[in-house]
């Protein structure tokens, strides 16, 4: 096994577009990295990269300690898994994952062995005579991961594998590919648009966008401490809720003021989050998720930490209710969260539209569209983000 380590690494188009800009990120052996983001931010260039099917503008990519920026792809000893699974509709399931080592000439009685002892460990024992047409497409896809398997390669590079499976199919298929990956320890890069795969498989996950890589960790600490307004708004289904606020000191300490209502902050978590409040108050643009919203029967909320909304919509989803609302605040819309209409960061909508938030209550909760409530908050896990740039305001909660 190896790792992988791309410094200052750049991809620049003969026309002039910039696909990857000064990519620095390494892959310890045996680690799963997820490389997410939205279409079009440079994850699978950056991939490619590392396969060797995109040359490199500049930087240097090692495999292990070798530098391998000119080293064919058939001799960077990696096995890639693709979208389309790419399978030989004329071959059986068995040539079909043995086809490379016969390219390789390699002995039929390995060749054997190896197609038979990954046909055991993702369960097509029983379709080694089939044909490509006469398999589902999660069957298809652990042909494909096969083929990688048998291979043993240093470094497996997937590139979106699920996203032509139904929903039920990819749960099901991802925890089969984390659950390989663990058992044979081979160092992986994944791709993938959908955050919920980053969330669930990745050791680590690193998110992209335009480009720039904008933060990487793991998954929890990503969720729980954003570096920005991209990274929060696009990490996390429903995601975050976020609208401009103003931070001030009144006489029971700090408060957050949404419109006309207000939620009070206690001196530790102030201190704790290095949060810096002057005098004439701070504009900051606040985030909430959805899970640290419930409804007030459901919480021992302070009165401080209260938020009074009528309900504009409910979803049941028997293991939890999202409830709609507004709030008389300014929305705010990372380009994760929203598509912007300009390349910034962020923009708001006009400051009479408000907010519309989602919340995450109870299953036993019985609010109803059109009810006035109140929402109990936990502002221990407030986020603040600068309003100029986007960038995260609060020190991360530890590990």
């Amino acid at each position: 096994m190896a790792s992988v380590e791309l410094q200052h690494i750049f991809k620049r188009y003969d026309n002039g577009f910039e696909a990857v800009l000064d990519l620095n990120l390494t892959v310890q052996d045996g680690e799963f990295l997820v490389l997410v983001g939205p279409s079009g931010c440079g994850k699978t260039t950056a991939l490619r990269m590392v396969a060797g099917l995109e040359d490199i503008t500049d930087g240097e990519l090692l495999i292990g300690d070798k530098r391998v920026n000119d080293v064919p792809p058939k001799d960077r000893d990696i096995a890639m898994v693709f979208q389309s699974y790419a399978l030989y509709p004329h071959m059986t399931v068995a040539e079909n994952i043995g086809f490379g080592l016969k390219l390789r000439k390699m002995p039929k009685d390995e060749i054997t062995r190896r197609v038979g002892e990954a046909a055991a460990m993702l369960g097509l024992d029983e379709l080694l005579d089939r044909r490509p047409k006469q398999l589902s497409g999660g069957q298809r896809q652990r042909v494909a991961m096969g083929r990688a398997i048998v291979r043993e390669p240093q470094v497996f590079l997937m590139d979106e594998p699920l996203s032509n499976l139904d929903a039920k199919m990819r749960v099901q298929t991802r925890a089969e590919i984390a659950r390989i990956q663990k058992r044979l320890g081979v160092t992986t890069i994944y791709v993938t648009h959908d955050q919920v795969e980053a969330m669930t498989m990745g050791d680590r996950v690193a998110v992209m966008k335009k480009g720039v890589l904008q933060q990487v960790d793991t998954p929890q600490f990503i969720y729980d401490n954003p570096a920005n307004l991209f990274v929060a708004g696009f990490i996390g289904s429903p995601p975050m809720n976020l609208c401009e606020a103003r931070l001030v000191r009144d006489t029971n300490g700090v408060a957050v003021l949404l419109g006309d209502q207000r939620l009070h902050l206690d001196d530790e978590l102030i201190a704790q989050r290095g949060l810096e409040v002057n005098g004439d108050g701070r504009m900051v643009v606040l985030g909430i998720r959805p899970e640290d919203m419930e409804d007030h029967a459901f919480t021992a909320g302070k009165p401080g930490q209260i938020l009074k909304t009528k309900v504009d919509i409910t979803e049941a989803l028997g293991s939890e209710v999202m409830v709609h609302f507004g709030v008389d605040a300014p929305q705010v819309f990372s380009d994760g969260n929203k598509k912007a209409d300009d390349e910034e960061n962020l923009k708001t909508i006009g400051t009479d539209a408000g907010a519309t938030f989602v919340a995450s209550f109870n299953a036993r909760s019985r609010v109803r569209p059109g009810d006035v409530i109140e929402i109990g908050v936990d502002t221990s896990h407030l986020h603040f983000f600068d309003p100029a740039d986007g960038s995260r305001l609060t020190a991360p909660l530890p590990h």
